[in-house]
């Protein structure tokens, strides 16, 4: 039994409201469980210096925990000089997601920037935001139609993140902090609508684990992200 009494194989309770925030061309607010993250999606007509005058845009994330978002306050990036390694690995996790199912050359010489910020943070902060940056981004993309800077939604199909692990010998699905934190084998996977995987990101904190626990976890996320992708469904429904 779990300590919140789920299932192994069973997501935390999820929210998800589409266009929470009332100026980003694109926003989400999703909650799992006990992680709050804000999530929104701004348009800019600039690029990189490095794509100018190849006519493709660009998607790219900040991600951000706010003070006081866990246990223990945490310092401010500015306050501290930037962001640290493990800021800025998520932050890169979250841009590859996204531009792997966008038409980026259809975008024109324009600039997508998702910023993901931990209101309340009980694990799998990264794979919620990646999960709500589709959201807002899709948004942001139906902003751009309605504005009549591209013809079409952009998004190829959609894509979502969970966590899995092995926690007591027990393979999980979706963990939080307290099963993050002594799972013996702990995995983020990314992957889409079509059941094509964009990232598996997985390690084994204590034991090596063999390809049968493998297949097990990633049959596992892949059942969690097809429920979260019906859930973004919902949302941009509404």
């Amino acid at each position: 039994m779990r300590s919140d009494g789920r299932a192994n194989d069973q997501l935390r309770p999820i929210i998800m409201e589409a266009g929470f925030s009332k100026y980003a061309e694109g926003s989400c607010l999703i909650k799992m469980g006990d992680t709050h993250m804000h999530v929104t999606a701004t348009v800019e007509d600039n690029i990189p210096r490095w794509l100018k005058g190849k006519g493709s845009g660009w998607v790219t994330a900040e991600y951000s925990m706010l003070p006081r978002s866990g246990k223990q306050r945490n310092q401010r990036d500015a306050m501290r000089g930037g962001p640290n390694g493990r800021t800025m690995e998520i932050q890169r996790l979250i841009g590859r997601a996204l531009r792997s199912v966008i038409d980026l050359e259809r975008m024109g010489e324009r600039t997508i920037t998702i910023d993901c910020d931990a209101l309340m943070a009980d694990g799998g902060t990264r794979t919620a935001s990646i999960t709500a940056a589709y959201v807002a981004t899709y948004q942001a993309f139906e902003w751009m139609k309605a504005n009549r800077m591209i013809k079409q939604n952009l998004m190829r199909e959609p894509m979502a993140a969970i966590s899995v692990g092995v926690v007591r010998g027990q393979e999980l699905l979706d963990l939080n902090y307290e099963e993050d934190s002594t799972a013996q084998t702990d995995m983020n996977i990314v992957m889409t609508a079509s059941g094509k995987f964009i990232e598996i990101q997985g390690t084994a904190e204590s034991d090596p684990f063999g390809p049968d626990t493998l297949g097990r976890m990633l049959a596992l996320g892949k059942k969690g992200i097809l429920e979260l992708i019906e859930l973004q469904k919902q949302a941009l429904s509404n």
